[in-house]
């Protein structure tokens, strides 16, 4: 679909499409967080040639609502048949209420679950659930550490490439070069950079009525399935 297609929103608004999904429209967290994961599984599906028996996919999750929909994802993928590797950037702990839900799904799984570096040999992709879209300023600590030690394998990122920083623009210093984006339910000014390589929309089950509360002009882009690339 061309990109043009589809109405293009600020943080600030989809800030508020999050608000008005949970206060509103009773759209919990968890809803929005699997239809997330489900994508970018089938995004990593995608990249991988569409078959993910015995690949190797390495997840990398922070502690918000991104990186749960990277756990998400890692569920997935395990479950089609792909060798997962999740590398969290902070404690098991620190992790906020339904992110701790799927990590704690993971573990029960058997699915291997590590903190920060090193990160293990030779994946075949890496899914990128660090930062999301109110990141403010560089990224520090092991979410800077992880960035850094990414080997260089196609890269899907969730939403936004970690670095992006999608409020002013800027692409901070580290930062994720990633080979496919996949933004959730609108894309978000500020992602017309390089560094988001290929740019898809996937559907989280936002209400049309969302957006007529924000006043944006709407048509669902998902009418062929909830995956959609923007050309």
């Amino acid at each position: 679909m061309p990109r043009d297609h589809v109405p293009w929103l600020t943080v600030d608004q989809m800030v508020e499409v999050d608000r008005l999904m949970i206060d509103d429209f009773g759209i919990s967290l968890v809803r929005m967080m699997e239809n997330a994961g489900r994508g970018v599984a089938n995004l990593a599906r995608h990249l991988l040639g569409g078959e993910v028996s015995d690949a190797r996919v390495l997840v990398l999750s922070g502690t918000g609502g991104n990186g749960g929909g990277g756990l998400v994802a890692a569920r997935h993928l395990a479950n089609a048949g792909a060798e997962v590797d999740v590398r969290l950037a902070s404690e098991p702990d620190r992790l906020t209420p339904v992110p701790a839900e799927q990590h704690a799904i993971l573990t029960r799984m058997g699915v291997r679950v590590a903190q920060g570096l090193p990160l293990p040999d030779g994946p075949d992709l890496v899914v990128d659930a660090l930062l999301g879209y109110s990141l403010d300023g560089a990224p520090r600590g092991s979410y800077a550490e992880l960035i850094r030690a990414l080997p260089a394998v196609p890269r899907a990122s969730l939403d936004v490439p970690s670095g992006l920083e999608l409020r002013t623009g800027i692409v901070h210093d580290p930062h994720v070069e990633a080979t496919a984006t996949l933004t959730l339910a609108a894309p978000k000014r500020g992602l017309e950079v390089n560094v988001v390589g290929d740019l898809y929309l996937a559907d989280i089950s936002v209400p049309a009525a969302v957006y007529d509360a924000l006043g944006v002009e709407y048509r669902s882009p998902f009418a062929a399935g909830p995956l959609v690339a923007l050309i």
